[in-house]
């Protein structure tokens, strides 16, 4: 189901045990080839996925649209928010949750930046409540292991606006993949123990902007994206939220 779709009444009159989805996104730059939205439609085509394979047990809340996005403000239209400010969204959010009496939530991530924070929000709401269920994760963490068969790139090849999320927004919306704006990786390189990308974590966390992490805006390889990509990408995916969304359905809150 949809949160903002239902009634008042159609919402007072839900099972209180279905687990809520709350997808946290970005509008930022993803270099020449993608659009400012692509995190968000990212993660709004996940939790909408989600929702026509087990409509009766999932909630899928509107997004944060705007994160925490101040490293990509050195290129036009990225918008952002302080860590301060997209905490107090989030958690505000949820306490309305709390309120109506749903107490399973899931912080469905769609962009990097977030995930300091979002764990921070976590933990601070598990604390203050609980008796809660909460969790956190980035959508590529949820199938690691099948997103690495399915990668071509090598590492650095799948990161910001890189193999992976170029293949998602060909599957979601090609007419906005500027397809001739494509271009081969231009990652500038760093220390050894700072090298990674979404699916091969550093050794240390090494803050740079992402200007000087790339100057295209792009840190990854989009030369080997396409549509087919991205659905093998969104059926791993889906695979394991679904399992999240259905253990939390079940789970008992004692």
């Amino acid at each position: 189901m949809i949160w903002d779709q239902l009634t008042s009444a159609q919402i007072g009159d839900l099972n209180r045990n279905i687990p809520v989805v709350f997808v946290l996104a970005a509008t930022e730059q993803h270099g020449s080839h993608l659009p400012l939205a692509t995190d968000r439609m990212i993660g709004e085509y996940f939790g909408r996925k989600l929702h026509e394979m087990i409509p009766n047990q999932v909630l899928i809340l509107p997004a944060i649209q705007v994160g925490c996005s101040d490293h990509h403000l050195d290129f036009p239209g990225t918008l952002s928010l302080t860590h301060y400010h997209f905490a107090g969204q989030a958690e505000d959010v949820v306490k309305s949750l709390l309120k109506h009496g749903f107490n399973k939530i899931i912080f469905l991530n769609s962009h990097g930046g977030n995930r300091g924070i979002g764990q921070v929000v976590v933990e601070r709401l598990g604390h203050q409540f609980p008796e809660a269920h909460f969790v956190f994760s980035s959508w590529w963490q949820l199938a690691g292991e099948e997103l690495f068969e399915i990668s071509e790139t090598g590492p650095g090849g799948v990161g910001h606006g890189g193999e992976f999320e170029t293949s998602l927004m060909l599957l979601i919306a090609p007419e906005l993949v500027v397809k001739e704006q494509i271009s081969t990786k231009v990652n500038s390189p760093t220390f050894q123990w700072a090298e990674g990308d979404l699916l091969r974590a550093s050794r240390a966390y090494y803050h740079r902007s992402m200007k000087k992490m790339t100057p295209s805006g792009v840190y990854g390889d989009p030369t080997k994206a396409s549509a087919e990509k991205g659905k093998k990408i969104i059926d791993a995916v889906l695979a394991e939220l679904k399992k999240v969304a259905l253990d939390l359905y079940e789970a008992s809150d004692s």
